[in-house]
């Protein structure tokens, strides 16, 4: 049996939410599945996946092939680094702790990457509500001034 890591789209019509499961290749696409490993929300910025490392790493060792997206999604969350560093360890080309810790170098940069586009974002939407703001307080500024000219001319 090919086995696939794939996504099984769930959510409504212009929403989706995506499970990431392992699954049978022949079976479709929001058919049965072997597991349930994680979950995706492409509908947020930025994306929220959450991912069962274990369980991912468990099925990639077993043979599981990755679809293209789901390829993107496990890189993105560094369970590709993390398999790799495993075969170094394991053809000793490094050890255990000195592969946990270039991951956990990697993790603490890919945080950092992660979390400055959130400030840049909320700094941006912070910026966008000031100038709303001000274009009202002109608005009404100038509103007032015609109500004055008008009642000043009666």
């Amino acid at each position: 049996m090919a086995v696939k890591l794939r996504l099984q789209r769930h959510g409504k019509k212009g929403y989706p939410f995506y499970w990431i499961v392992a699954a049978d290749s022949r079976s479709k696409r929001d058919g049965k599945f072997l597991e349930k490993i994680g979950t995706y929300n492409p509908n947020t910025n930025p994306a929220t996946i959450n991912l069962d490392q274990n369980a991912a790493i468990k099925w990639i060792e077993f043979g599981a092939q990755p679809t293209d997206t789901t390829r993107t999604l496990l890189s993105y969350k560094g369970i590709l680094l993390k398999l790799h560093l495993k075969k170094g360890v394991a053809k000793g080309a490094l050890t255990e702790e000195q592969g946990e810790e270039k991951f956990q170098i990697w993790k603490k940069q890919k945080e950092a990457k992660i979390q400055s586009k959130i400030d840049g974002l909320t700094k941006e939407r912070d910026s966008r509500i000031q100038s709303i703001i001000e274009h009202e307080r002109k608005q009404s500024q100038q509103r007032t001034k015609k109500k004055e000219v008008h009642s000043e001319g009666s």
